[in-house]
């Protein structure tokens, strides 16, 4: 028989001026071998969230100085991480949570709830595969922004969009690990890869802006196995 797999440990930032609120979520959570960390208001739970990450940042929307809209849209704005955040709000009409979807909220719990709903939902948040994942990604001279979509290397922003663009990311996204021609293929053409080869014409862009300007090549070819990327160029 087997045995269900444990869930995982979460650090969660519950930002809420309720202190029954705080106090009864808090014995839930700390129950189940979870951390748990409060703010009461707006100004604190974002300064909280950015200078410690949680796996969850629960966020009530009507916070006293910084409303839960503004706390997420500055998250977003300034965090160098997706952190998810769920959003408690009394609020139940549909523009509501638009408002909230669109400041950059993932989820959306409306007041009353039952705990244990809660606690499903900050699970199911923290195991989505963009979780913690930084904006940034630095591999040797090379740097994605993943939210503006600029590469640079060695400081000199690359002349790359689209495919090859998305080629270099799933690179950098996979390095150390060579990726294989029908990952490639797989990924860029989920549906129906083309009668021609269009791996290669993209692949000669891509070396196009990331290498020849360079004295050393960074994307390599690993001989039977697939492309990867040196960091040591």
């Amino acid at each position: 028989m087997n045995t269900p797999a444990k869930s995982p440990t979460l650090r969660v930032l519950l930002v809420e001026d309720s202190l029954a609120l705080r106090q009864s979520l808090g014995a839930l959570f700390e129950s189940r071998g979870h951390q748990i960390d409060f703010a009461a208001d707006g100004r604190s739970g974002l300064a909280l969230a950015l200078s410690e990450p949680p796996d969850v940042l629960v966020l009530d929307l009507g916070l006293p100085g910084m409303d839960g809209l503004r706390v997420c849209q500055a998250l977003r704005e300034q965090a160098d991480r997706h952190i998810p955040i769920l959003m408690l709000t009394a609020r139940d009409q549909v523009e509501d949570k638009l408002a909230g979807f669109t400041a950059g909220a993932d989820d959306y719990l409306v007041k009353p709830f039952a705990a244990e709903e809660l606690m499903a939902r900050c699970l199911a948040l923290s195991q989505r595969h963009r979780v913690g994942n930084a904006y940034r990604l630095q591999i040797g001279s090379l740097c994605i922004d993943r939210r503006s979509g600029i590469a640079s290397r060695a400081g000199q922003a690359l002349d790359l969009q689209g495919i090859p663009l998305k080629i270099l990311r799933m690179l950098a996204e996979s390095w150390p690990r060579a990726v294989t021609r029908s990952e490639l293929l797989r990924e860029l053409w989920p549906d129906e890869v083309p009668a021609s080869d269009p791996l290669r014409s993209h692949l000669y862009l891509l070396r196009q802006a990331l290498d020849r300007p360079f004295e050393k090549p960074m994307l390599r070819t690993v001989h039977g196995i697939g492309f990867a990327l040196d960091e040591r160029a």
